[in-house]
């Protein structure tokens, strides 16, 4: 499947493609926008039939704390009149500091920022960064996917160690992605004795997931709008992946996890 990226501005458009196993991103082109906006959104559609993509990103500008902006509604305006000429396949992904990285990356290979050949240069360089990493976020969803297949009981839980040193087992549900940020649900593991009932309704704590593969963590969500929000995106997907009953019977951590 190939792909193709757009970082949208008001004034040029950064395009680039992925190879036809959508392995990696290659910087393709500007587009210098007209001041039209039906003759942009049609030039853009184009260029997505030229490279004979299958599906388009778009590059989602954000505030640095993940909230959306004046420029976020533009580009989902933008967006979506492109996914209704070209009949959807097309999706967002965050472009901060994508713009940064190319900037930099082209004053180490020696680009002035004084040319106007930059400014061509730079665009279509961050939405290759877009790109690469749409390319990242789909290949470790599909691999945290093929862990939640390969989970049976037994090997289906974790064990967390607090400061005190006291440690507490907890089933994993879900690990997922909100607002470009990996997220871990887990439930405290049942534990079977005679004569309990089983609740009508399970906890789940959901932690921040950071760090590299080699050294990831888990971090409480002391941001409680924040935690609203990620365990309503769990609860979103949690419904695709399990029975919806299960999932509404859940219940957020009351200490803020």
């Amino acid at each position: 499947m190939k792909i193709i990226a757009f970082d949208i501005g008001d004034r040029r458009i950064g395009v680039a493609v992925s190879d036809p196993f959508a392995s990696y991103a290659m910087p393709a082109e500007t587009y210098f926008r007209t001041g039209k906006f039906s003759e942009d959104v049609t030039a853009l559609a184009r260029i997505a039939k030229e490279k004979e993509a299958s599906l388009i990103v778009c590059g989602l500008p954000l505030n640095a704390d993940g909230t959306e902006s004046v420029q976020s509604e533009k580009t989902r305006r933008f967006v979506q009149a492109l996914s209704d000429m070209v009949g959807g396949n097309v999706v967002l992904q965050d472009e901060r500091f994508t713009t940064r990285e190319a900037r930099g990356d082209l004053e180490i290979m020696g680009v002035s920022a004084k040319k106007d050949k930059k400014k061509k240069h730079v665009d279509s360089l961050a939405a290759a960064y877009i790109l690469e990493n749409y390319l990242q976020t789909i290949k470790r969803s599909e691999t945290m996917k093929e862990e939640r297949n390969d989970y049976d009981e037994e090997n289906n839980i974790v064990e967390i160690v607090d400061d005190e040193g006291k440690s507490y087992r907890y089933e994993h549900l879900l690990t997922f992605e909100y607002k470009g940020e990996w997220y871990v649900a887990l439930t405290p593991e049942q534990q079977e004795e005679a004569g309990d009932e089983e609740d009508e309704s399970d906890e789940v704590a959901i932690y921040h997931l950071v760090g590299g593969e080699e050294d990831e963590q888990l971090e409480t969500i002391e941001d409680d709008a924040l935690l609203e929000e990620v365990f309503a995106e769990f609860c979103a997907q949690y419904e695709d992946f399990e029975d919806a009953d299960e999932a509404a019977a859940l219940e957020p951590d009351g200490d803020g996890e």
